[in-house]
């Protein structure tokens, strides 16, 4: 992902923009249903079924046969977008995520009575915002579309009765497009902008490993550490439109952008109060500050603005909350219900209209149905409200200054079937 000319970088770009169900900053969780629908609370202490796999890869130890387990979330997200100033022509009408569909699936096996396989496919992070041509602010971000894809085989060792550990090496495909304009029309150059668009991939490695404690018979403490991946992301830019003395740039050019995905920590507790009644408590921390700047860079390009690019984006280490419970209704169904508090890795002097992200919170709903012996359907809901976060980027040549006020709100839907045997 090359981003020679981009006033905001592919790592901005990597995060569902407001459609990111229950993350913030670029990350993503659409990794289970059973784990959405008490708002992830639990995600590290307990192990419904193979999505276990990326909450704490020590859960593996905890299912019992062989498991195959998949579904997606859909997500539908709602941006209202308002108090705009810039000097640049054009609309601001927001509504820029489309629908977007999220997919998991996961597998997991004994191997004896100490160790457990799986392997799991997800996506870790993502993003899809695509703008009117007409925006206002396209010369800072107009289409983006990024998605990473994890591969992860997982062994998790039974150390006691009571303690697990799980490892996994994760295989990290990256791969996206993002374009923007440099509106050369307030230049007195064209009636006509210019246009940017980059696009690359790049694979790269990381792991994610978990520790689960049976505190007692009814409490299960875990938690889990992901890595950081760094990427070199490759590919090609191309310029079009570049009038008078910048068509020279006009043309596809190789380019190159260094970024790394932070490490997260996810840990919980679960209690059971009694046989219906199961409780959930946890938090993650992410660091984000390891997303101080990005520099990309272009090969062979002769016009400086679309050569290399330096962006200081200041993103903060964040916090996010949540609290779940369970209800078993009987053997056959289960009722969930969870909310979250997920902080905001940027500020309003930082904030992007690729990523115009405000701190969250977020109720969700969920449900499981034993359809058999070997099926299970989970089903959950999820409703995100945004706080008002302001989007202030300021002007430079070809790019008007652009502030506005984002409010960002968001439904998903996850379904998933687990089937034993």
């Amino acid at each position: 992902m090359r981003l020679p000319f981009l006033r905001t970088s592919l790592a901005v770009g990597l995060s569902l923009a407001s459609s990111a169900l229950l993350a913030n900053g670029l990350a993503l969780n659409e990794q289970s249903a059973s784990g959405a629908g008490t708002a992830f609370a639990g995600r590290a202490s307990s192990a419904l079924d193979a999505s276990t796999i990326y909450g704490n890869p020590a859960g593996l130890s905890k299912i019992a046969g062989k498991q195959v387990s998949g579904g997606f979330a859909i997500v539908k997200a709602n941006v209202d977008i308002s108090r705009v100033d810039t000097d640049a022509p054009g609309t601001s009408k927001g509504d820029m995520v489309p629908l977007a569909s999220v997919p998991f699936a996961f597998f997991a096996m004994p191997i004896d009575e100490k160790w457990n396989f799986g392997l799991g496919m997800y996506v870790p992070f993502g993003l899809i915002s695509d703008y009117e041509k007409s925006f206002q602010g396209s010369s800072h971000g107009l289409y983006s579309k990024v998605a990473v894809m994890t591969l992860q085989p997982t062994l998790s060792y039974k150390i006691t009765n009571r303690v697990a550990v799980g490892f996994g090496p994760t295989l990290n495909k990256i791969d996206g497009k993002l374009t923007n304009t440099l509106q050369t029309r307030s230049l007195s150059l064209t009636g006509q902008d210019t246009l940017i668009s980059i696009k690359g991939d790049d694979t790269a490695l990381g792991y994610n490993i978990g520790l689960m404690v049976d505190l007692s018979e009814q409490t299960t403490w875990g938690i889990t550490y992901h890595s950081k991946v760094d990427y070199t992301l490759k590919g090609r830019t191309k310029v079009y439109n570049a009038p008078g003395p910048l068509a020279v740039g006009n043309g596809k050019y190789n380019a190159s952008l260094d970024f790394t995905t932070p490490e997260s920590v996810d840990s919980s507790i679960s209690h059971k109060l009694d046989d219906q009644w199961t409780l959930h408590g946890g938090f993650t921390w992410t660091r984000w500050s390891r997303l101080e700047s990005i520099e990309a860079k272009s090969k062979g390009q002769a016009v400086p603005q679309f050569s290399n690019l330096k962006e200081t984006l200041n993103w903060h280490n964040t916090w996010s909350y949540s609290i779940g419970a369970s209800y078993q209704v009987n053997p056959q169904w289960v009722l969930r219900t969870g909310f979250a508090l997920d902080q905001s890795p940027t500020t309003n002097a930082y904030r992007t209209v690729r990523i115009p992200v405000g701190h969250r919170k977020i109720l969700t709903f969920g449900t499981g149905w034993q359809a058999s012996d070997n099926l299970t359907i989970d089903l959950a809901y999820a409703y995100i409200r945004e706080n008002t976060a302001g989007v202030n980027q300021q002007a430079s040549p070809g790019r008007p200054a652009y502030s506005a006020t984002y409010r960002n709100s968001a439904h998903g839907f996850t379904g998933q079937a687990t089937w034993t045997f």
